[in-house]
């Protein structure tokens, strides 16, 4: 019978298949004996019916719609499987004949086609499965090709610029080659290398061979620096271009095609030079200390091995704390690289050099703070990379500056820390305070309790009363509109600040007692009224002026006339039971629910007062133009004009209007949104807040700046009224310990508010010594 490997393996076509009749039978997995063939039936000429009969005669009722095995006999192992690997290593000692070849300089040309190497290294890799001995044979190969050019370099007559020349030949001839060889290897990169991450590809192996063998190569360096060094020196002596400069541009060339341009070209080229980095330079240091360390220890007592590495660090060291910290700490903070800071504590540790590291640690943190607290482009995400900053200071103040001895952290540190944080927020006057002011707003109201005491720590900052101010003004909205998540969390927050931040915090409990109070008082009018009356749905709240952040409103909004009547007979309700007291209505933060009957449905929508107001128009009329709105409510233009966007130009229009448009115009028309549809039932609408003007900035800013001086001018007073007289500096520093605890004054602000008490005749300058003042009774 004629063998199969051999009829498989013709080169040309034959009559393999045709001439080698195997048996192909159903195996039956239950019975041991050897299957046999079945004749057909006479009756059954179909193949379908040969098959039924054969399952007849076989007893078996064989699923069809399964699978079916087959068996080829005579095909797996003995001979034939020995004949197939004889095969594929004849197929393996092929190709890799062809790589020496493509990989041995100045060789004969291949005796084969490139077609040939590329389908055999299919052959290898994807079928023979020998992707593995492949590679490490075309590693050594590599290995073997870079040792001789090396030796080739090494062993050249040539010096100078000529030298270059040959260098550069044989990285072009190496490059093209390896570019070669990716080609014709490509399943080997592809099928073989991709699968095992761990190995480089066919590319960065051979480039990084050549870089350990020819760049890292001593002889060859010292080469290459002569060589730049004539051409340069040449050039600049003789004032000509030298006839083989092209060998030092293509020199360039390969060595940015390798990556070791920085390394090799600029260190020779600039060798009057220092290029080392901090970063390197300590890399470098250490490798010195390792060695000074290891010769000790194998020479001398154990005792001493300690003396030579303290002697090597501090030699390595001297004069150069400053460079390395100004040079190490910005980097690595702005990698996150806490071991290598770790690393860099240590060393300067050992050297005594730490106060200068926590200096450039402090410098560091206050610049990046200066950073993102002028970033006007990002106010509103100020706190949020503020707190972030501070997370990670805090983490490599408890990971990387860490004592050795004691596990504590450097306290030196942790103070440079705050030092730098309160610095750093001066970089922008009251700003950053505002902003953290919003941010716990924004926290009260979605209730975030897990806020920790390190984060509320970080929220600190030394303008306390404008913090105060806009934190004040935040509370009263969350209160008035019932946008809080929790009292007990606004009550909880209120005590943290007025014991850890400023006493003056306690006039938030004043804004919960008159909450209270006016709760008491509208439930006890309600109970007088009627149950059917409309003042049921009416909710009144008593606010101290002198109490609640609210400037007293020139102009607000004409309400319904039933609206007024149910506000007058409260008003009549209040003034009997506190006589000598004035009610100022403020509707601008009133809140209200409306009844919307829409073609899909009734909603209660929650709007504010003014936008009740405009809805209730709609009840009278269907289309109304917005002069009409603007007569019938004589509401504020601007506040008009908002009010109307946030009801037909936002996401959810209850009304439309004529034409189309973002904006609110003088001739525009409004009508009632039959068609609006919401899934809930109860659609809440926003307001459209308006932005803070310049001018209402620089209104608050006047505001504080007014409250300081007074604040001043009331500590000044009090300070002399009890010493009589003291000089200009103890005034100066017993006027900043006395106002510390609402915002810390510039030196040249309280100097002027002593000129003016002395305008003011509340104090005078001595005749004989100008720097003293006395107090004038």
């Amino acid at each position: 019978m004629t063998d199969v490997i051999s009829l498989l393996t013709f080169p040309k076509t034959s009559n393999a298949f045709t001439a080698y009749r195997s048996t192909v039978v159903d195996v039956d997995d239950r019975s041991a004996s050897h299957p046999r063939k079945t004749p057909r039936l006479d009756a059954d000429s179909d193949s379908g019916s040969a098959s039924r009969s054969r399952d007849c005669l076989k007893g078996k009722n064989v699923d069809r719609t399964g699978p079916t095995k087959i068996q080829v006999h005579g095909f797996a192992g003995g001979t034939g499987g020995s004949a197939l690997n004889k095969v594929y290593e004849s197929l393996f000692a092929r190709l890799r004949g062809n790589i020496m070849v493509l990989l041995t300089k100045g060789s004969d040309e291949l005796k084969t086609t490139y077609e040939d190497i590329y389908i055999a290294c299919r052959g290898v890799v994807c079928i023979a499965g020998r992707g593995e001995g492949l590679y490490d044979v075309l590693k050594i190969d590599i290995n073997t090709c870079v040792r001789q050019l090396a030796l080739e370099l090494q062993t050249a007559n040539k010096e100078g610029v000529e030298w270059i020349g040959q260098f550069v030949e044989t990285c072009a001839w190496f490059e093209g080659q390896m570019a070669l060889l990716q080609s014709l290897l490509t399943y080997l990169d592809r099928a073989y290398v991709l699968k095992n991450p761990s190995l480089p590809s066919i590319h960065d192996l051979a480039f990084t061979l050549f870089r350990e063998r020819i760049f890292s190569n001593s002889n060859i360096g010292e080469k290459l620096q002569k060589g730049i060094e004539t051409w340069v020196t040449w050039e600049r002596n003789e004032r000509q271009v030298h006839i083989h400069r092209p060998f030092v541009k293509a020199l360039v060339s390969h060595l940015v095609t390798h990556r070791v341009y920085d390394a090799i070209f600029e260190r020779f080229f600039e060798v009057d030079i220092e290029k080392a980095s901090a970063q390197e330079f300590l890399a470098h240091c250490k490798e010195r200390v390792d060695e000074e360390q290891g010769r000790a220890r194998d020479v001398m007592l154990d005792a001493t091995v300690v003396l030579v590495k303290d002697k090597a660090i501090r030699a390595l060291f001297q004069g150069r704390l400053e460079w390395i910290s100004k040079e190490v700490v910005g980097p690595l903070m702005e990698l996150k690289n806490r071991p290598r800071l770790n690393n860099t504590y240590a060393l300067f540790s050992s050297v005594d050099g730490l106060p200068v590291l926590c200096r450039e640690f402090k410098a560091y943190v206050q610049k990046k703070v200066q950073e993102i607290v002028k970033d006007t482009s990002k106010d509103d995400e100020m706190v949020g990379r503020l707190l972030e900053f501070k997370s990670f200071a805090d983490t490599v103040l408890s990971e990387a500056f860490v004592d050795p001895s004691t596990k504590q952290n450097n306290q030196d540190f942790s103070y440079g820390l705050i030092d730098a944080f309160t610095k750093g927020f001066k970089a922008r006057r009251n700003k950053p305070a505002e902003q953290i002011a919003k941010h716990v707003d924004r926290l009260m109201r979605h209730g975030q309790r897990g806020m920790s005491d390190a984060a509320f720590e970080a929220l600190f900052t030394d303008d306390k009363d404008v913090f105060r101010t806009f934190y004040h003004r935040a509370l009263a909205k969350r209160l008035l509109l019932e946008r809080s998540a929790s009292d007990d969390f606004e009550k909880a927050m209120l005590k943290k600040l007025k014991e850890k931040y400023d006493p003056e915090f306690g006039m938030g409990d004043h804004m919960f007692n008159d909450l209270a109070l006016s709760r008491d008082i509208m439930r006890e009018y309600q109970a007088r009224i009627g149950d059917d009356s409309s003042v049921q749905q009416l909710s009144v709240m008593v606010l101290q002026r002198s109490v609640w952040p609210f400037l007293a409103r020139k102009k607000d909004v004409d309400l319904p006339l039933w609206m007024q009547v149910d506000l007058k007979n409260y008003t009549t309700f209040y003034k009997v039971k506190h006589q000598g007291h004035k009610l100022d209505w403020d509707h601008s933060l009133g809140t209200a629910t409306v009844k919307a009957r829409f073609a899909a449905g009734p909603k209660d929508l929650t709007v504010s007062l003014y936008q009740a107001v405009v809805l209730l128009l709609f009840n009278e009329e269907t289309e109304i133009g917005y002069r009409q709105i603007l007569e019938a409510t004589r509401m504020d233009d601007a506040e008009l004009r908002r009010t109307l966007q946030s009801l037909a130009c936002a996401s959810k229009k209850v009304l439309k209007k004529r034409p189309l448009g973002k904006e609110v115009n003088n001739d525009d028309v409004f009508y009632f949104n039959a068609e609006f549809t919401d899934p809930r039932a109860k659609v809440h609408i926003n307001s459209i807040q308006a932005k803070e003007t310049a001018e209402e900035n620089q209104r608050t800013q006047s505001h504080i700046d007014g409250d300081r001086k007074h604040y001043l001018d009331a500590a000044i007073v009090r300070i002399m009224k009890a010493k009589k007289e003291l000089l200009y500096e103890q005034l100066k520093n017993e006027t900043i310990d006395a106002v510390k605890s609402h915002f810390v004054p510039e030196v040249g602000v309280i100097k002027q508010r002593i000129a003016g008490l002395v305008d003011q005749e509340y104090l005078r300058r001595d005749e004989d010594d100008m720097n003293l003042y006395i107090y004038v009774a």
